[in-house]
């Protein structure tokens, strides 16, 4: 199997931009299913403690991600730690789906949850959800950079290479994976989809990087993250090479990766 190497063109762009697109796309309105009277565009928790819930097991899930069930093993130590600190089982729930996540959490069969950045807003406002603390590194450190990847040979060499081609989103509730190339595209580059290029929806990072890897699409819009965890798990056996094109000054946009 080749050795796999990543080279990143183009800009970066930071997971705090991600943060903000997602808030400009989503509704700030709460279900009616619950209330916000301190106005932190979260839901109270209600005040009757007899509408308090004491389940017996703890149900996580962690977004969809390359292979689910390899998670379980990834999150042991966290489920571990969560069990002890409450005195309650904790089971791990694979989900294959940012859709499936979202319905479990809504009718309460989801406790505790990892959601995706453009997912959190869905989840605040649909199920509830009370975002309390984000992944981070030891050193303080966190975030990925949403890339726009293609083949060698595809004819794409610039972000304007795009039109008339095929982009792949992975869904509409990603960030990185459909929310802020769409934003980026429409406001740097003035192209819309279906209209200056073509859309297909893979369902996931992966799917997308997969894609393009077997030229299914022309290119796609990942999180790095995932590219960079398939890498190392080499998952792929292509090689991706630097695609030089000149840097765009902030504020901090997407990059280009070239797979060979």
């Amino acid at each position: 199997m080749q050795t796999l190497s990543l080279s990143r063109t183009l800009i970066s762009a930071a997971v705090a931009s991600a943060f903000a697109l997602a808030a400009v796309n989503a509704s700030a309105d709460l279900s009616s299913r619950y209330v916000d009277n301190d106005g932190d565009m979260i839901a109270d928790v209600p005040s009757d403690e007899s509408q308090w819930v004491d389940p017996d097991t703890l149900v996580f899930a962690y977004t969809p991600v390359e292979d689910p069930a390899v998670y379980a093993d990834v999150w042991s130590d966290f489920l571990d730690h969560l069990s002890e600190a409450t005195g309650k089982k904790v089971q791990f729930f694979p989900v294959q789906s940012n859709a499936a996540q979202q319905e479990a959490l809504r009718a309460g069969r989801l406790h505790v949850a990892g959601f995706n950045t453009g997912g959190v807003p869905v989840a605040v406002n649909c199920g509830g959800f009370r975002p309390f603390a984000m992944m981070a590194a030891e050193d303080g450190s966190f975030g990925y950079e949403m890339e726009i990847i293609t083949y060698p040979g595809s004819g794409i060499e610039a972000v304007e290479d795009l039109e008339g081609r095929q982009l792949a989103f992975t869904s509409e509730t990603s960030n990185s994976g459909f929310r802020a190339p769409s934003a980026l595209l429409r406001s740097e580059y003035g192209m819309e989809a279906g209209e200056d290029f073509e859309t297909a929806f893979s369902g996931s990072h992966d799917n997308s990087i997969l894609g393009v890897v077997n030229e299914d699409y022309d290119a796609a819009a990942i999180a790095n993250s995932v590219g960079k965890r398939m890498i190392s798990a080499a998952w792929l056996t292509k090689v991706i090479t630097r695609l030089f094109i000149p840097p765009i000054p902030s504020p901090p946009l997407p990059t280009v990766w070239l797979i060979t």
